[in-house]
């Protein structure tokens, strides 16, 4: 079956890659993507996609419902996979609002256009429509460096106002299912890395501030760990989430890559140095800062259940993703000045970073 998507937010980093994906693997797939072009959302992240004339952009925001409704119409849309997010915690203690307006308002909205058009009004096939929806591991909370992984029975319990947003959109995009009857699948991810990453997230500045000397600011001491996901791995995982994965159902996705922050700083920088690049050792760039506020200290997925119902598991390890990672930033600076000049970044770095006192 050929599908019909609408994916939202999929001029970010993880939508554009999943865009990429499935043009690659499902090349005759129409995709309409819709984005409202917020700060890490660029048209740069769309150049020169493999089949562009099955990609048509729409800039917009989930919000209004009205031409949601007109999309899911006229262009027939089967299958919403909705990445649109406000996605940094760090952001959202910064600005808490624009997390409530978009994850959660938002999200509604789109179930909204969705209810109407295909449970409503019929106007798409009833055995084929699907609502897919991206969350994140950080709805669970923390653990201690004892406790299991993440399974998807895990409660809920967000430290964060974006992790607290998402909780709330995961809870809502479940009751549609419930109570309406609309087919839904969530997954809940770990940490994503790659390709296309706006350079605030910790990966992609540590490679941008040590390629220009810059310092490389680390929160605490370092040791916070994460699960570490290569975005095309994610991509995969969604893709085989919407065609095999039952309804109703939630999917924890991982890259059972677990170090502390510290370390893949570290690599980064050895990756670097390998490479004879200015500024060796990278190391000596390394700057602690003070923590931000109810920093998480652990994240861990079990992915079972993606593994043993759908056969997936992540393809890339962390060693290889990282030299991939790097290699892809250094051949691609056109698009990182593109994207540093587009957007507030230097702005941003200067509130969460430069104003930190040392650690």
């Amino acid at each position: 079956m050929t599908r019909k998507l609408l994916v939202t937010g999929g001029a970010g980093f993880i939508g554009s890659n999943f865009v990429r994906y499935i043009q690659n693997v499902s090349p005759e797939t129409q995709i309409t993507n819709l984005d409202l072009l917020t700060y890490a959302g660029s048209l740069e992240n769309l150049r020169d996609l493999p089949v562009p004339q099955n990609h048509h952009f729409v800039h917009a925001d989930i919000r209004d419902q009205s031409q949601v409704e007109n999309l899911l119409r006229q262009n027939q849309i089967d299958t919403i996979v909705h990445f649109a997010a406000e996605s940094h915690v760090d952001r959202s203690l910064q600005g808490p609002s624009a997390f409530i307006q978009t994850n959660i308002d938002g999200t509604f909205l789109l179930l909204e256009a969705a209810r109407k058009v295909w449970l409503e009004e019929k106007a798409v096939d009833s055995t084929i429509i699907r609502f897919h929806h991206i969350s994140t591991d950080e709805v669970y909370g923390t653990l201690a460096p004892e406790d299991p992984a993440f399974e998807e029975t895990t409660p809920y319990a967000p430290n964060s106002p974006y992790a607290a947003s998402k909780a709330s959109s995961d809870h809502l995009v479940r009751s549609y299912n419930h109570s309406f009857g609309l087919p839904v699948t969530i997954s809940n991810c770990s940490n994503n890395y790659g390709p296309y990453q706006f350079p605030e997230k910790l990966i992609p500045l540590m490679i941008l501030n040590a390629l220009t000397g810059r310092p490389l600011p680390i929160y605490g001491d370092g040791m916070q760990i994460r699960d570490w996901l290569y975005v095309e791995d994610h991509c995969e995982a969604i893709w085989t989430i919407i065609e095999k994965g039952r309804d109703g159902e939630s999917y924890n996705i991982g890259g059972e890559n677990q170090p502390p922050n510290i370390e893949i700083v570290k690599t980064i920088c050895q990756i670097l140095d390998e490479k004879g690049l200015q500024n060796r050792p990278h190391e000596q760039l390394i700057t602690y800062v003070q923590d931000r506020p109810g920093h998480d200290r652990r994240y861990a997925m079990n992915i079972n259940k993606i593994h043993n119902e759908l056969g997936w598991q992540p393809k890339h390890d962390l060693a290889q993703g990282l030299r991939d990672t790097v290699d892809w930033y250094i051949e691609n600076t056109d698009w990182l000045n593109a994207i540093i000049k587009e957007k507030d970044y230097q702005q941003w770095v200067q509130i969460n970073y430069q104003q930190r006192g040392n650690a």
